[in-house]
């Protein structure tokens, strides 16, 4: 089977062929057949993840595949089911601990960035019917985690008003499922080409950061006070304009890091009585109810290109140009 393995972070991907892996008692083993990228995986590659990443780790948490053989004792799986594998094995239910998230795909495991994986049987779960392999893979990170932050931390009603930041896979996530409950989203982004794609899936309202920098007092502004919650993917370059665009008592979902610089004064925290929740992916019990209610209303995630396996490089690059909406995928034969 190939695969691709990160020696040491910076030394760039290696290509690589071994032996399928035979899956041992309570395991499966996995043909994957699609992958998605995530701006974790070029942390990892260019040594700025601030978590452990094993030697020679295979990248990529994000996979989904067939399910090919399984191990003594393994009742969930049989061959030919489709899955898609956990970001955090050990993550199986409630509230995230130490213990529950200390392994990652990735990161201190093996990733999925080859033909073929073993999991243990509780790490997977079943991918909605009317996808087809990559868009599952769109799933484990950016779907999860977007879910938790719109729907269990955010408490998703109709008539809510949702503030999302960027194109990228969690916010176009976001978009979705918001737009989905019946909340009036408004989205961001820096290009009036991708604003355009934003409100085709479901924003209500548009804005272009780049031409208006203080977008959290015009979101503010618009939605007569604020809105209800923001779903902040950018971290210390956009919280602060996160917290002038929510109302008094709202709620803001930190779930990604994608810039370092900025400050915020958290005397608006105080002032607003504001919640700021941190998030980082979710539970299996999370994904799979994610998975029911795609699965029963027929949601697409946003693919923005698709690559084939052997061009990881040219994927990885095209994700960090920052040109996509959406996910960006890789597929196997």
């Amino acid at each position: 089977m190939k695969y691709f393995s990160l020696p040491r972070p910076g030394a760039g991907l290696v290509p690589g062929e071994r032996d399928v892996p035979e899956p041992g008692p309570g395991q499966v083993l996995v043909r994957m057949r699609g992958w998605a990228l995530n701006a974790r995986d070029i942390m990892i590659l260019k040594g700025f993840y601030p978590k452990p990443v094993k030697p020679d780790v295979i990248p990529l948490s994000d996979g989904a595949g067939e399910v090919v053989a399984v191990g003594e004792g393994v009742r969930d799986w049989s061959a030919g089911d489709r899955v898609a594998a956990t970001y955090f094995p050990d993550w199986q239910s409630g509230p995230g601990t130490p213990e529950k998230t200390a392994d990652d795909l990735g990161g201190t495991l093996d990733g999925v960035l080859a033909e073929y994986a073993v999991f243990p049987e509780h790490a997977l779960v079943a991918v909605p019917s009317h996808l087809d392999y990559a868009e599952a893979a769109t799933l484990p990170s950016a779907g999860v985690t977007a879910w938790r932050a719109v729907v269990e931390e955010g408490g998703l009603v109709p008539g809510q008003r949702v503030l999302t930041l960027g194109s990228g896979g969690l916010s176009t996530f976001a978009l979705q499922f918001a737009a989905l409950g019946g909340a009036h989203v408004v989205a961001t982004s820096s290009s009036d080409e991708k604003l355009e794609r934003l409100r085709a899936l479901g924003a209500a309202e548009t804005l272009n950061h780049e031409t208006i920098p203080e977008w959290g007092v015009a979101v503010a502004e618009r939605t007569g006070g604020g809105v209800d919650h923001v779903v902040d993917v950018g971290g210390g370059g956009t919280i602060g304009q996160s917290m002038l665009a929510v109302r008094y008592g709202g709620h803001i979902s930190v779930a990604g890091v994608l810039t370092h610089e900025g400050a915020a004064d958290p005397i608006l925290v105080l002032v607003k009585q504001l919640t700021l929740r941190g998030l980082t992916n979710a539970s299996r019990e999370t994904f799979q109810a994610m998975n029911r209610a795609i699965e029963r209303t027929g949601l697409k995630p946003v693919i923005d290109r698709r690559f084939a396996f052997d061009e990881v490089s040219e994927a990885l690059k095209h994700l960090e140009s920052g040109t996509h909406v959406g996910k960006v995928v890789l597929e196997g034969a």
